[in-house]
């Protein structure tokens, strides 16, 4: 077996057990606590009685006090799964919605989940199911939106003339209204 790893110089026993203390992070007041038996002069196996974990357990913790200080104990957020698509990929996805498709080219007349999932493919060799489309374009704050049918045919200039139109100005009614009784 290999000689344990030393502890930093700059902190005491009582240093480490001030700061446990002080922590709101159970887990890292553990972790002092732990290696405040070792600054103590206790064992290590004492130390991972302390910290209800093993040596290996306790020898990582040393090296993260070591290299960061007590910060180094506080839990990091694990890196998850990477995202389907970079940043670049996520900009041309947005402009491709905002210009909308044109139909010679891509055979459609608006954007559904299922052709941008198709485009996605065709450009960035990325397979990805229509519900996370329509997450990401959500987190892009892209919302679904459906516009009214229009007839091909339909002549705007015939339909302006037929709309109905407000007073332009409003004219008091000449009946007072009457307050109701109770």
């Amino acid at each position: 077996m290999g000689a344990a790893i030393a502890l930093r110089e700059d902190f005491s026993a009582a240093d480490l057990r001030q700061l446990a203390k002080a922590s709101k992070d159970a887990a890292q007041s553990r972790r002092l606590l732990a290696l405040a038996e070792i600054y103590a002069g206790g064992r290590r196996t004492e130390a991972a009685r302390v910290g209800a974990t093993d040596l290996q357990v306790i020898r990582d913790w040393v090296l993260r006090f070591n290299a960061d200080g007590p910060a180094g104990l506080i839990d990091r957020k694990a890196p998850g799964k990477p995202p389907a698509l970079n940043s670049a990929q996520r900009q041309a996805l947005a402009a491709i919605v905002e210009s909308g498709p044109i139909p010679a080219i891509h055979g459609v007349v608006r954007w559904r989940l299922v052709d941008l999932r198709h485009w996605l493919w065709q450009e960035f060799d990325v397979s990805m199911d229509e519900r996370s489309v329509g997450r990401i374009l959500r987190a892009m704050n892209f919302v679904k939106m459906t516009s009214r049918p229009r007839h091909h045919a339909q002549n705007q200039w015939a339909l302006d003339d037929f709309k109905k139109t407000s007073p332009p100005v409003w004219r008091r009614s000449a009946k007072p209204c009457l307050p109701i009784r109770q």
